[in-house]
């Protein structure tokens, strides 16, 4: 779950908006968010609805309001009613203004401690959370009460991160911006402060002093004083030349910190002891094949633990690289392919590179990227890769950098690079997974129930995951009665999702992306009466030449939606449990009927 106030208030789930309709119900969720925790008193709610004049029946309407509050947001999100009024809990949903004021804040910290280049990164996303005027769709009660101490921070935020664009040698970049702003905000002094420097340093000293004498007449106009201490400094430093608004010597490419950008690592990861004991050997440069590109592929099908798995071996092997660590993912939050330009971008301001987010030339952000990740021991952690295509730009050219993939699909040839191809987990293993996150004692005395679900998980650690959530979510549920429910087919997908995490979903998803002739395929294969099947098995079931299907499935294991396995005397294929429910029982089915006619 997601709210928004910088900008319109709304809710968002899934990525998806929550339908919020009415300016009164939008002000009673943006109050209790911005109370943060805190008891809304139905004295404050009233008068942020209606002001000085409340109707008679106060009290109804206030509890109509949170009453569909409640009904939209779901049981993610806790509405209780404290006397004398009502206090939302929002667990782990994202708000962003609290997001906005967590990243300003370590942009400060960062500038504070003269890390200019990340606090500059740090304080350009929190701005980027605004969306336009904050609290635009409530009451004016609401937005005379909360708009000025938001504008204020939002204010406050640009001028530091201005701030640090001058010290980073931008003025050019950021003189447009400043005229606009000060033409804005008039009487900030510190903005037409920092359009003085940017001038100056531009070689425009007369613009500089023109400016300021602009500001000392607004403000002897509108406010009846003359200006500050601050704008009276750079004013006697452009006229004499004062090293204070100087152009900044380039600054060194070294940042003063490596960047650490690795996901949090998952504290009950359970199983895969080969595929980490392999990376944790062959990821750290070693003496004897210094020289050697480490690039490491991580696929299989969706739901299997790609990123997981690669997160831990990055932090497990974290040491070996002190020059920092890199991560980004390769996808939109709807599954379409990041530009690599926006993604080079990124990593070269981690690396402490001031790139122009407009930078459209690949081929120099390729350049700088392989230049600043030369000599370098860097770990870089490059998750749901799309094509070689997107991927390729992304790679180090030197030796140095270890390099994590991880894909749905296997990738075309790409040089150095060492495939892993995970496959679903054991019953054992997803029962140890999943007492590892579950209360052991629920475990112990409901063995075989925790057996059982873990069965129905089909190896996949995003369902055991889920499983476990949703566990969690119900201390005294029994988990023989959650078995029960995973017992059912029919139901079955229904269960495996919690929390914005959903089977059903990231199968979808795969499905969606393969071609045509592909997707009627795999939609074909429920038909059979097993999961595991050869070639000549399935063939004669589906009536179906053997060549072009051979070659079909061999374009679904590619997909990651079906696995290989060379039998002894005749090799054969396996559809993960889940995934022939997914494609017999959903829509995709009616598809196949279709096609049929």
């Amino acid at each position: 779950m997601e709210f928004r106030i910088l900008g319109p208030v709304e809710a968002r789930r899934d990525g998806e908006p929550v339908v919020l309709s009415g300016t009164k119900v939008k002000t009673v969720l943006a109050a209790l968010l911005l109370a943060r925790g805190r008891v809304v008193s139905d004295a404050q709610l009233s008068q942020l609805l209606w002001g000085w004049n409340p109707p008679a029946t106060v009290s109804a309407q206030i509890y109509t309001y949170i009453s569909r509050l409640r009904m939209r947001l779901g049981d993610g999100v806790r509405i209780e009613r404290r006397l004398p009024g009502y206090a939302m809990e929002t667990g782990n949903a994202l708000v962003d203004v609290r997001e906005f004021e967590r990243l300003s804040g370590l942009g400060t910290e960062a500038q504070e401690t003269g890390d200019v280049e990340r606090a500059g990164a740090l304080l350009r996303d929190a701005l980027d959370l605004w969306r336009g005027t904050a609290l635009s769709n409530v009451t004016e009660f609401l937005a005379d009460a909360e708009l000025p101490r938001l504008e204020e921070a939002r204010a406050v935020t640009l001028e530091n991160r201005i701030e640090a664009d001058l010290e980073l040698g931008r003025h050019r970049q950021v003189v447009p911006e400043l005229t606009a702003l000060v033409a804005e905000f008039p009487v900030r002094e510190r903005m037409r402060a920092h359009l003085m420097k940017a001038l100056y340093q531009c070689g425009r000293q007369a613009d500089a002093l023109t400016a300021y004498h602009e500001g000392r007449r607004v403000l002897a106009d509108e406010l009846g004083v003359d200006p500050g201490a601050e704008l009276t400094s750079v004013y006697q430093a452009v006229l004499t030349g004062d090293p204070l608004v100087a152009p900044p010597a380039r600054r060194a490419a070294a940042r003063t910190a490596p960047p650490a950008l690795l996901p949090a690592d998952i504290p009950d990861f359970t199983g895969r002891h080969a595929e980490l004991a392999e990376l944790r050997r062959l990821l750290p440069p070693a003496e004897d094949r210094s020289w050697h590109t480490r690039r490491f592929l991580v696929t299989g099908m969706p739901g299997i633990g790609k990123t997981a798995l690669a997160v831990r071996a990055a932090n497990e092997c974290i040491d070996a690289f002190p020059d920092g660590q890199l991560y980004v993912s390769l996808r939109h939050p709807d599954g379409s392919p990041v530009d690599p330009r926006d993604l080079l971008v990124g990593m070269l301001r981690s690396l402490g590179e001031p790139v122009g987010a407009g930078e459209s030339n690949l081929d120099e952000l390729v350049r700088l990227y392989r230049t600043r990740t030369a000599g370098r021991r860097l770990l870089i952690l490059l998750d749901n890769a799309v094509s070689e295509l997107q991927l390729s730009p992304l790679l180090p050219g030197a030796p140095e950098p270890g390099v994590l993939i991880t894909s749905q699909t296997l990738l075309g040839p790409i040089g150095g690079l060492h495939t892993l191809v995970l496959s679903p987990l054991g019953t054992k293993e997803s029962f140890q997974m999943l007492s590892a996150a579950v209360d052991p004692a629920r475990i112990a005395a409901e063995p075989q129930s925790a057996m059982d679900i873990a069965q129905y998980c089909a190896g996949l650690p995003l369902a055991v995951r889920i499983v476990a959530t949703r566990l969690a979510a119900r201390p005294s549920s029994s988990l023989r009665r959650f078995a029960d429910r995973l017992a059912d087919p029919h139901g079955r997908l229904g269960e495996l999702q919690a929390r914005g995490l959903s089977v059903p979903r990231s199968l979808s998803a795969a499905i969606d992306r393969l071609g045509r002739e592909q997707r009627r395929l795999l939609l074909l294969l429920p038909r059979l009466d097993r999961e595991v099947f050869s070639v000549r098995s399935a063939a004669r079931s589906l009536g179906l030449a053997a060549t072009p299907l051979e070659a079909g499935l061999e374009a679904l294991v590619d997909q990651g939606l079906l696995s290989f396995s060379d039998e002894p005397g005749e090799p054969v294929y396996r559809l993960n449990s889940l995934v022939r429910l997914f494609a017999g029982t959903s829509g995709y089915a009616r598809e196949v009927q279709r096609s049929a006619a």
